[in-house]
């Protein structure tokens, strides 16, 4: 099968490596992974704001761009749920334009969903080994695709792995795209209250599956002292499985 990555904005510009993994880890499991040069921002950031017209517009070139493939992979939750359950609604039920942004939703999956519902991988089997402690932000986007526990319940496959469950898991660290812009002091009391619950955690690494979450969860711990590593889980089953050298202290 061939796999069409949507590696999204913040990724390619602030977590490179993020995107390596997911490569690298697809193509471990026997997949043909390309990288559609066409790609551009999901449209996530226009549509949330009121422009919609504008959102349309990137909308139908991701269609166009994406069309050929028969799976795209992102490892953003984010941008997929954008693409899930929003595309569709930006055009008229009876048009083209519809299908093909209903067809591009059926076919599109955030990374740990694919591995996880789809593959159903199994990194004991694998041999995958990754020693530390680590706990888990859930990201609010994955709400809109159906995903539970399924970062959690892949990294507990992972031998050496200590996950330490994080109080008050899924409550928004505060970001949400533009909301820390225009709600600064209620994003800021969120993100607080965020590095608070990882402090108690007492832990070296916090997985997180969303660049925008990371962005702000590891600026908000380095701000506040607090020496913990943001980190994908891809990354860390890439690590685990020798397809990346173990990388320490990045954010």
């Amino acid at each position: 099968m061939k796999i069409a990555l949507f590696i999204t904005c913040l990724t390619e510009t602030y977590y490179p490596r993020v995107g390596i993994a997911v490569v690298k880890i697809l193509e471990h499991l026997g997949y043909e992974v390309v990288f559609p040069a066409g790609q551009t921002c999901c449209g996530q950031p226009l549509y949330n704001n009121g422009y919609h017209d504008d959102a349309r517009l990137l909308a139908e070139k991701m269609v166009r761009v994406f069309e050929q493939y028969e799976v795209v992979v992102t490892p953003s939750g984010s941008c997929a749920a954008m693409i899930r359950d929003y595309y569709p609604g930006l055009f008229p039920e009876d048009s083209p334009q519809h299908r093909a942004a209903v067809n591009l939703a059926n076919k599109t999956y955030e990374f740990v969903e694919f591995i996880h519902n789809v593959v159903k991988i199994d990194l004991t089997g694998m041999g995958a080994y990754w020693p530390g402690r680590v706990t888990y932000h859930y990201s609010c986007h994955l709400r809109g695709l159906g995903m539970t526990d399924e970062a959690v319940s892949l990294a507990q496959q992972i031998r050496g792995l200590e996950y330490i469950p994080l109080e008050k898991q899924d409550q928004c660290c505060g970001f949400g795209g533009t909301f820390a812009l225009k709600y600064p002091q209620v994003s800021s009391v969120m993100i607080h209250d965020k590095v608070d619950c990882i402090r108690a955690a007492k832990v070296e690494n916090v997985i997180c599956n969303d660049a925008g979450c990371s962005m702000n969860i590891s600026g908000a711990c380095n701000r506040e002292g607090v020496s913990t590593n943001v980190i994908s889980l891809a990354e860390i089953i890439a690590e685990s499985l020798g397809l990346l050298p173990r990388q320490r202290g990045a954010t």
